[in-house]
C-alpha cells in the first residue's frame, strides 16, 4: 500500500499481549471476544478521527541525517551525510500544490547536524559538524551561522555562534532565534573533533541570535544537557524534547525522554513538562495547532539498536501526549516540517547508526490532520 499507515497495523499494535483464559468454554468466550473486537474498532475509528498517513513525492537523494525548515509555503531540506561522515551539503525545495522536488544550489559550507530555524520567510543555519582537513573521519564542531534565502537560493554569511557546536536545537520566538544545547568538545582535550574515541561534551548552552542587529546573546543554560533534541515553540515558550545526554554519537550515550520548558520573556527554565512515551534522539518534529509532533528517531543500548516508527503528539496547554498512528517506515535522521495541515516526514535511515548497514529510503510521508 502506499499510504503510511493501515487498519491491520494499528489492530497489531493496540491488541494487547495476552488474555485471561475463560473457565467456561462458549458464552463468557464470545462476550470477551466481542469486547476485544469492540475496543479495537474503537481505537482504530479513534485514531483515524486524528488524521492519516499519505507517500508524496519521493526524495531525489535519499539521505540520513537531513534536515527540514520552511518558507513561503514550501519545504526545504538540507544537509545530509555521505558515508563515511562526509556531509552531502544538499539543499532542495519541495512545492506541496505541484508535489514536486526541486535542487537548488548546495550549503555555502557543507556540514551536518546543523540546527535549522525559520524566521520571516528565510532560514537560518547554526553550526554543525564538517569533516576534518586530514586525517581520519570525525566530526569537527564549527560556529558558523548562515542565512538562507529562498526567493533568491542564495547564502549570507553572519556573526558566528560563540561557541562551536553541532546537533543543537534552534527555534524562533518573536524576532529572536533560540540555539539550545548541542554537542562540542571538551576544554582540555588535545583533538578539535569529535569521534567515538575522543572526550566530547553535552550542552546545557542557550544563546539567543538576533536577525536584525546581527548580534548574540548567552542566556540562561537549559537544566539538562543534551543534544539530537526535538524543539518547537509554543505560546511563547520552547520546549525541548527527548535527545542524548553525554555524548553525540548514540552508542555512547544515554538517550533521555524529558521535556524541558524555556520562557524567554523571563530566561528561566520552568517546571519539566510530562515525559516522552517513547525515549529517542536524532527526532523528526514540527508544530501545528500549538501542538508539538516528534516521529521516527534511535535508540541504543547494550542490548538493542532500534529506529522507531513512532508518532507522538504533545499539547503543551494540557501537558499531555497522544499516541498517533505510526509511520510504516521505521527510520531516523529525517528532514521534517509543517505545512498547511500536514506534517512532512523526508527521507532517512531505515538502520540505527553504527549497524554497518546504511539504507536510506526515498519515502516523503505526510500525515494529514483531521482536526
Amino acid at each position: 500500500m502506499s499510504a503510511e499507515f493501515n487498519a491491520l497495523t494499528l489492530t497489531a499494535a493496540a491488541a494487547p499481549h495476552t488474555f485471561a483464559r475463560m473457565l467456561k468454554p462458549r458464552a463468557p468466550r464470545f462476550h470477551a471476544s466481542l469486547a476485544v473486537l469492540l475496543l479495537l474498532t474503537f481505537a482504530a475509528s479513534a485514531a483515524f478521527a486524528q488524521g492519516t498517513w499519505k507517500n508524496v513525492a519521493p526524495f531525489p537523494e535519499p539521505r540520513e541525517e537531513l534536515l527540514g525548515s520552511t518558507a513561503g509555503g514550501k519545504l526545504y531540506v538540507f544537509a545530509g551525510l555521505i558515508p563515511l561522515w562526509k556531509p552531502a551539503g544538499v539543499v532542495y525545495e519541495y512545492d506541496p500544490a505541484g508535489d514536486k522536488w526541486t535542487k537548488k544550489k548546495p550549503m555555502a559550507l557543507p556540514a551536518h547536524h546543523v540546527a535549522l530555524a525559520s524566521y520571516n520567510n528565510k532560514i537560518y543555519a547554526f553550526g554543525g559538524f564538517v569533516y576534518p582537513t586530514s586525517g581520519s573521519a570525525a566530526w569537527v564542531p564549527i560556529d558558523n551561522a548562515w542565512e538562507y534565502d529562498p526567493a533568491g537560493d542564495a547564502w549570507k554569511a553572519l556573526a558566528p555562534m560563540p561557541i562551536k557546536r553541532g546537533a543543537a536545537s534552534a527555534a524562533a520566538v518573536g524576532d529572536t532565534i533560540y540555539v539550545i544545547g548541542g554537542a562540542t568538545t571538551q576544554p582540555w582535550a588535545k583533538e578539535n573533533f569529535l569521534s567515538p574515541a575522543t572526550p566530547q561534551r553535552g550542552l546545557g548552552t542557550v544563546q539567543a541570535y538576533d536577525p536584525k542587529t546581527n548580534t548574540w546573546k548567552e542566556l540562561a543554560s537549559m537544566p539538562t544537557p543534551r543534544n539530537h533534541a526535538a524543539i518547537g515553540a509554543v505560546n511563547g515558550k520552547i520546549y525541548v524534547i527527548g535527545g542524548r545526554v553525554g555524548a553525540a554519537f548514540i552508542a555512547l550515550a544515554s538517550d533521555t525522554s524529558l521535556v524541558e520548558v524555556y520562557d524567554p520573556a523571563t530566561d528561566t527554565w520552568g517546571t519539566p513538562g510530562t515525559r516522552m512515551p517513547t525515549t529517542r534522539s536524532a527526532l523528526a518534529y514540527g508544530v501545528y495547532n500549538n501542538r508539538i509532533y516528534v516521529a521516527g528517531g534511535e535508540f541504543q543500548d547494550p542490548t538493542q539498536q532500534t529506529v522507531f516508527r513512532t508518532f507522538e503528539e504533545y499539547d503543551p496547554a494540557s501537558n499531555t501526549w497522544s499516541i498517533l498512528p505510526p509511520m510504516a517506515i521505521a527510520r531516523h535522521g529525517v528532514a521534517a516540517a509543517v505545512i498547511g495541515n500536514r506534517f512532512y516526514a523526508v527521507s532517512g535511515d531505515v538502520q540505527s547508526s553504527g549497524t554497518g548497514v546504511e539504507v536510506s529510503t526515498p519515502v516523503v510521508s505526510a500525515f494529514e490532520f483531521a482536526r
